[in-house]
């Protein structure tokens, strides 16, 4: 890691960007890259797509597997994709259940960059034959704000 100085909330050089960068061993250890919004002022959304997020059951240890969507209308900063993909990476060897994984992504991403809004949709793939989906939103969607459906099916099986 760097010696950098971070500030999460006013961003700065991106630390993992460019750099040889293994995964982090867990979500605690793994830190997240801001950097100044390109169009502060400007009402737009972000989305992020993981179709093959991983993580362990906290009960059996088994890999569970998810399909997340991150939608979010920065403010001052938004989030370096690069350590948002190492963030979501550290996830294979945690375990976590769906909705605690799910909304504490959300959750930290929020605090942290401190958008206008973001949301969080975790398509989990069946456990038990049971599929099960976590929806979490930091609040209302800003007015004008497009929002487009995040355009992950139902599961089906094999239909």
């Amino acid at each position: 890691m760097s010696d950098t100085p971070h500030d999460p909330q006013t961003g700065s050089t991106p630390r993992f960007l460019g750099q040889s960068t293994g995964l982090p061993t867990s979500p605690e250890e793994a830190e997240l890259d801001y950097v100044p919004n390109p169009r502060e002022g400007s009402l737009y959304m972000v989305r992020f797509s993981a179709p093959e997020f991983t993580s362990l059951c906290p009960v059996t240890g088994q890999p569970d597997f998810a399909h997340l969507v991150i939608d979010y209308a920065p403010q001052a900063t938004i989030v370096e994709s690069k350590s948002l993909k190492l963030f979501l990476g550290s996830f294979r060897n945690h375990c976590g259940f769906h909705e605690d994984v799910t909304v504490g992504i959300g959750q930290r991403l929020f605090d942290e960059m401190a958008p206008r809004w973001l949301r969080i949709g975790g398509y989990w793939y069946p456990r038990g034959g049971i599929p099960i989906d976590v929806f979490w939103q930091s609040g209302p969607v800003p007015e004008g704000l497009w929002v487009p459906e995040q355009g992950v099916q139902n599961y089906r099986g094999r239909g």
